[in-house]
């Protein structure tokens, strides 16, 4: 990597980068106009780590505030995706080839490693698939995952002429549907409301806090395999 270059990696959350940044030293924050954002060395190579909320827009500001702030060589969407084909576990990581958004389609590249780890194209939304029915139909399309910033991220790294790749860890299988509805729970700034979800539990608690307790645990395990993915690849 040249001095001063940096890849810029972009999530909704930053729980999804917990287990990124145990491989990072000398993490700071970052004043920048996003709603998490830090800066730090990963093996030798100067990243910013951006969690922007949930959904195109915001992923699609993450990546200008990164170019605003310079230094900017490649851009990288990651975090956690819902499964579509049934061969796809928790915790796996999938590296999309290609992200499609409605008609629209933008290629990925793939990352220099030794892991194992699935691709092919990925099926980015604008809200939380929630069925099993749904997920259904978006592989019938031919989609393996789906989730909801890449294609905010990718149209953004077309248009700065950035090299962009996708990174994802799966959180929820391919035959599984929420109880819970977190499209409901989705606030304007891409950020969930947790008082939603709580009440929405209350409803039905004895189906839904274990569903939420379940989630919750994937998640760890998710962020783990995927930090742990990251630092073992090359850009």
């Amino acid at each position: 990597m040249v001095s001063g270059q940096r890849l810029l990696l972009i999530a909704a959350e930053p729980r999804e980068f917990a287990g990124l940044l145990s491989f990072c030293s000398d993490v700071e924050r970052l004043e920048w106009p996003v709603h998490w954002a830090r800066s730090g060395q990963l093996g030798g190579r100067a990243v910013a780590l951006v969690a922007n909320g949930a959904g195109p827009a915001r992923a699609a500001g993450a990546v200008d505030a990164g170019m605003a702030a310079g230094g900017v060589a490649w851009v990288c969407s990651m975090g956690f995706c819902g499964a579509l084909d049934r061969s796809l576990g928790v915790s796996d990581i999938f590296v999309a080839d290609c992200v499609r958004a409605g008609a629209r389609s933008f290629s990925a590249l793939q990352p220099v490693t030794q892991q194992t780890y699935r691709s092919g194209l990925l099926a980015s939304i604008d809200h939380v698939a929630q069925t099993a029915a749904e997920k259904s139909r978006l592989r019938v399309a031919g989609a393996w995952a789906v989730e909801m910033e890449a294609a905010g991220v990718a149209e953004r790294a077309a248009h700065w002429g950035l090299p962009f790749y996708c990174i994802r860890a799966v959180t929820d299988l391919a035959d599984e549907s929420f109880g819970m509805d977190f499209n409901a729970a989705l606030r304007p700034d891409g950020r969930f409301d947790t008082m939603r979800i709580l009440a929405g539990a209350m409803r039905s608690p004895v189906k839904l806090f274990p569903e939420l307790i379940r989630l919750h645990g994937r998640c760890q395990t998710a962020a783990k395999a995927l930090g742990e993915f990251i630092a073992g690849c090359r850009f």
